[in-house]
């Protein structure tokens, strides 16, 4: 594959990012929080953090780096709105299940085995949203649109990763892409329903 455009899909996955994650924020201001996870939106926060250290430390990336370091300031934002100190019972699971996923692995077993953890973390921390979207009929907070964007998203890391020859995070980009796709389209059904 040519290396400028494995170089410029990763550049489009961090475009894309922002992109989604500007939709969910504005959304968010618009509309409220109704339907929006704190759970989600806190391990979006942690697994940025990851993303971060494995894209200066461990692949010397900075499309990884951008990838997360752009949007996290957002996704902060967000988690801010959700009220953690009035949940902090959530937070603390989700310091929990980021770090049994993510840092305990590469702890173990290096770069390799976090990346494959946390590709497992973002495709399990999809399943807080997605419950809520099945639990409520109203989820006028979520943005389907950001979802199928994030989605389109991971498809263009997949490339980069693929091109780069980078196998473990092509694992995460793909399950999470799948997990993305499915929030979309339960977003999609509920904002139908309440018309």
């Amino acid at each position: 594959m040519h290396l400028h455009l494995i170089a410029d899909a990763g550049y489009c996955g961090v475009g894309l990012g922002v992109v989604s994650t500007l939709i969910q924020f504005s959304r968010l201001r618009r509309d409220g929080t109704d339907g929006v996870s704190l759970g989600t939106w806190t391990l979006f926060v942690l697994t940025s953090g990851f993303w971060i250290s494995y894209g200066s430390i461990g692949a010397h990336s900075l499309q990884i780096v951008l990838g997360s370091l752009l949007v996290v300031p957002f996704q902060i934002y967000i988690v801010g709105k959700l009220r953690p100190l009035e949940h902090l019972d959530v937070i603390a699971k989700a310091g929990g299940f980021s770090f049994l996923f993510s840092f305990a692995p590469m702890f173990v077993w290096g770069w390799k085995g976090g990346v494959y953890g946390t590709g497992v973390a973002m495709t399990l921390m999809c399943l807080p949203q997605f419950l809520e979207l099945l639990k409520n009929k109203h989820a006028e907070g979520v943005s389907a649109v950001s979802w199928y964007v994030g989605t389109v998203q991971a498809g263009l890391w997949a490339i980069f990763y693929a091109g780069s020859h980078m196998w473990a995070p092509l694992v995460s980009a793909a399950g999470f892409g799948s997990a993305m796709a499915a929030i979309a389209c339960l977003a999609t059904l509920r904002h139908l329903q309440s018309r």
